[in-house]
């Protein structure tokens, strides 16, 4: 057995790549061995901002040879039938073998092939898998065809310690590779994956993804805990600084007194979005003046001037900061509002002044059904929510929209419960996101997120397939958190017609409201789905008359679970369909409905009057439950209907010879259809 080694080199590949290239390029390989039928026992990939590796161990060194029997002809088919059998598998008539069967004699061939040596095979495996790496991004070099991430420098393919000639433009594949860019640039042969590592090793180049994370971990906390200082957790930070650098060398530098005031939020924006530093806090938790940056090498000088560098990149931002910080704080949020007239929120939807009118309205509406929600301050916070689009900070840090809104709210002295609606009003921006709870920030939040989604469905602009440019899924799960996570009794129906109206009827789709409740019941499913709830029953339960309170349906669709998940509501599912399925057959047949009121007197054999009486008794019992909202009990109360159901159907012929029997016993299968829609609409829940 033996062993491919494979490495692409390249110029620094972006570190948000890097993974999915390093998966992308494993599956594409391994397949390609499964499909030729080369079975391996061990696969290893390892990513560098410079190189994606592959090694791969327990290779054969051929592949398996074929023996395949095919089948011709009758034996005594025309000459030109069993000619073109024989051509097409390249034996004679006396290779093959005449077989008796049951439909008479066939002629068999046997077609044996020899496998091909695996370093060829793996030449046009992997010569294909480059060509189809689905980069995100890609770019050509030179006068070349061939597309790669970056330009790619050199490929090293060695199976068994030889070299595999893979080319890919320009490069052809060889047994050198070369160290750390600026610490040991030198190229240098290799014969195999071990000394590949040590060497590479050697050369200052740490392969191992998860290796290197660790050192920048250890080595970040290690500079924190000298100086007396918490590292804040940054998982995704570290990722990406994983992908920058292949001998991590982490450094921790000081920010300059005078930037302090500004907020922390921006500071830790200029320092993890933009100059990829890793932050800290002292033993209170305040943000401290100092950072952590990754090198990349070691120097004579033990950094000191990659830390002066980093300093004095970093007091550059924090002097435009710190301006922007400054400059904004002498207007207003209320007087910036006139800017936002001439900025267009969508062509067909008017300008983000429009907006702000529409959130307005729209906070006022909703305040009404969120207990403790006070209208005027949620009307005050949707009135100053999108000034801040138009401030110098954000302009620049586009990140700290809403929150740098709360903070020059704080500055005019607006209300604590307006300044939180107005850093809050974009959340929860995903699901990792926490809900706001306060009554004034809820009611913001909501407003944005109605408004959106009316807008774009009013103007029919709605997601497809997996195209959703306006975040309009997003949106709507963020709605439904804010509902569900503060328990509002939030009409749906009533709001969307609200928030639609607020757009000119020259623009709105008639639509539209309909449409947004039935993208809310494929969003409910997607959201319960993920805590383990049946999209059916949700699906059974919105498709209701009037059900639109989210709280409500939830509820529902719990004490609907138990209910079908125990006997009697399996059993008197199986009565329900049965009864259907009855209805749905004669309905169709007789042209007719029959949703009407059953009469007694025609009711003869015990079995149907006892379910005539149990049907009239159950929701005697169960509607008030449900009016309740207590919809154990109500359908603790339904599940006494199994009996005389199964009864029924057992004893009882629904088409009587007698017309006036029949109808009247379908009129009572329709009774049964209709008590069990009090609770849901059976027949969108699955066996």
């Amino acid at each position: 057995m033996a062993e491919l080694l494979l490495e692409l080199f390249s110029e620094e590949i972006p570190a948000r790549m890097q993974a999915r290239a390093s998966e992308d390029l494993q599956k594409l390989v391994t397949d390609g061995l499964a499909a030729a039928d080369l079975a391996f026992e061990r696969v290893e990939t390892l990513v560098t901002p410079r190189r994606l590796t592959l090694i791969i161990d327990g290779l054969p060194e051929k592949q398996p040879d074929l023996r395949e029997e095919r089948r011709g002809p009758r034996a005594d088919a025309p000459e030109k039938a069993i000619a073109g059998f024989l051509t097409g598998n390249g034996v004679t008539l006396e290779q093959c073998e005449q077989r008796e069967t049951p439909k008479g004699v066939f002629l068999f061939a046997i077609v044996e092939q020899q496998g091909r040596a695996t370093a060829h095979v793996l030449k046009d495996i992997i010569e294909d898998a480059m060509a189809k790496l689905p980069w995100p991004k890609s770019m050509r070099w030179a006068d070349q065809k061939v597309r790669w991430v970056r330009q790619l420098q050199s490929i090293l393919c060695l199976f068994d310690g030889a070299v595999v000639p893979v080319s890919f433009g320009p490069v052809t594949a060889g047994n050198v590779t070369c160290g750390h860019r600026f610490l040991a640039p030198a190229g240098f042969a290799v014969a195999n994956a071990h000394e590949y590592k040590t060497k590479l090793a050697f050369a200052k180049v740490m392969l191992d993804r998860e290796d290197r994370k660790s050192v920048i971990l250890a080595g970040c906390q290690k500079l924190a805990d000298a100086e007396g200082l918490q590292l804040v957790s940054d998982p995704g930070l570290l990722d990406e600084v994983c992908g920058l650098v292949e001998w991590p060398v982490p450094v921790m530098g000081k920010i300059d007194a005078q930037f302090m005031d500004v907020p922390r939020e921006v500071l830790e924006t200029s320092m993890r979005e933009h100059q990829k530093y890793f932050v800290l806090e002292d033993a209170s938790g305040n943000l401290a003046a100092r950072f952590i940056t990754v090198s990349n090498m070691v120097t004579a000088d033990h950094n000191a001037q990659i830390i002066a560098g980093n300093e004095r990149v970093l007091r550059a931002r924090l002097h435009d900061a710190k301006f922007f910080w400054d400059q904004d704080r002498k207007t207003t949020l209320e007087s910036r509002l006139p800017k936002l007239e001439k900025i267009v929120f969508h062509a067909k939807l008017g300008s983000l002044s429009d907006r702000v009118l529409r959130l307005r309205g729209l906070a006022r509406e909703v305040s009404s059904d969120i207990p403790g929600c006070d209208g005027a301050m949620a009307d005050r916070a949707a009135l100053l929510a999108k000034a801040d689009l138009v401030s110098n900070m954000v302009v620049e840090f586009t990140e700290l929209q809403g929150l740098m809104g709360k903070y020059y709210a704080q500055n005019d002295g607006e209300a604590a419960e307006v300044c939180a609606a107005i850093a809050g009003h974009y959340a929860p921006a995903g699901p990792s996101d926490a809900c706001p709870v306060a009554p004034v920030s809820v009611a913001v939040a909501l407003a944005e997120k109605l408004d959106t989604l009316a807008g774009f469905f009013a103007i029919d602009e709605k997601p497809t397939g997996s195209k959703d440019p306006f975040a309009l899924r997003r949106a709507a799960l963020g709605v439904i958190r804010l509902v569900l996570e503060n328990k509002l009794r939030l009409p749906l129906r009533r709001i969307f017609a609200f928030a639609v109206s607020q757009y000119p009827a020259t623009i709105r789709n008639d639509g539209a409201v309909e449409d947004l409740l039935n993208f809310f019941a494929d969003r409910l499913k997607v959201h319960f789905r993920e805590q383990g709830v049946r999209h059916d029953l949700v699906s059974a339960v919105f498709a209701l008359d009037g059900e639109d309170d989210l709280v409500r349906l939830l509820a529902r669709v719990d004490a609907l679970a138990d209910f079908v998940s125990g006997e009697s509501g399996v059993n008197l599912m199986a009565g329900y369909k049965r009864a259907s399925n009855i209805l749905r057959i004669e309905e169709k047949k007789d042209g007719a409905s029959y949703d009407a009121p059953v009469s007694a007197d025609l009711l003869v054999q015990d079995e149907e009057k006892r379910l005539y009486q149990a049907l009239v008794d159950v929701r005697h019992k169960a509607l008030p439950l449900l009016r309740a909202e207590n919809y154990a009990d109500a359908m603790t109360a339904f599940a006494q209907l199994r009996g005389p159901v199964d009864a029924f159907f057992e004893k009882v012929t629904v088409n009587s010879d007698n017309a006036d029997e029949r109808a009247n016993r379908l009129k009572l299968l329709a009774q049964i259809r209709t008590a069990l829609h009090d609770i849901a609409d059976f027949s969108k829940i699955e066996s």
